[in-house]
């Protein structure tokens, strides 16, 4: 079995690290809730739709090794590999943020990927198992040419979009519940979530 993952948002946790930096450049208050999402709206709100793109460069680039990953993701990682099971990251992602100093994105999340997801055994994702993508449709394209059985995202428009691979299950990560299920094959709230889901397959074919 092969199961791909989307990167940002998925994989990565970035409530906590956008509210630290926006609150430490002064442009959120701080008892503005602990998430991107919230930080993105006072911002958008306020008319400072400027300031918050050049903050997701800066997040993304030089702040990048602050980044978690979200709970349960390493230990769906080493579920998956007592199973045999291979994992690629495909991610739309662009190489340089649109305003302020141009960080290599691309870089910043491969150094995160081989610092902070690896353990005694070496790294989770060895060379050959991540592709960073410029536009949606090359991402949809990686995912079809790496022939995934299922493939783990945190929005539905990438799932749904014209081209994605039939054969292949469409699992919408979805901590917010915010989105539907139509066109999906599974929404899951939590890595915990995943790795049950995957678990009970697994044992099904054993």
């Amino acid at each position: 079995m092969r199961i791909g993952l989307d990167f940002d948002n998925t994989i990565v946790s970035y409530d906590s690290l956008f509210h630290a930096v926006a609150v430490e450049k002064s442009l959120v208050p701080a008892q503005t809730p602990v998430s991107k999402v919230e930080v993105r709206d006072y911002l958008r709100a306020v008319g400072n739709e400027p300031a918050w793109t050049e903050l997701q460069g800066y997040v993304y680039g030089a702040r990048m090794d602050q980044a978690e990953a979200y709970p349960g993701f390493v230990e769906f990682v080493h579920a998956a590999r007592e199973n045999n099971v291979e994992l690629v990251i495909v991610s739309h992602k662009t190489k340089y943020p649109f305003l302020g100093p141009q960080y290599d994105l691309h870089a910043a999340a491969g150094g995160w990927i081989a610092s902070a997801l690896r353990d005694d055994k070496g790294s989770f994702f060895p060379d050959g198992s991540v592709f960073f993508e410029l536009t949606k449709e090359a991402k949809i394209a990686r995912i079809a040419a790496c022939r995934c059985d299922y493939f783990i995202d945190d929005l539905p428009e990438i799932l749904r979009m014209p081209g994605f691979p039939v054969d292949t299950g469409r699992l919408l990560f979805d901590p917010e519940q915010c989105h539907g299920t139509d066109d999906v094959t599974a929404r899951f709230g939590s890595w915990y979530e995943i790795k049950n889901f995957f678990e009970q397959k697994w044992l099904a074919q054993n």
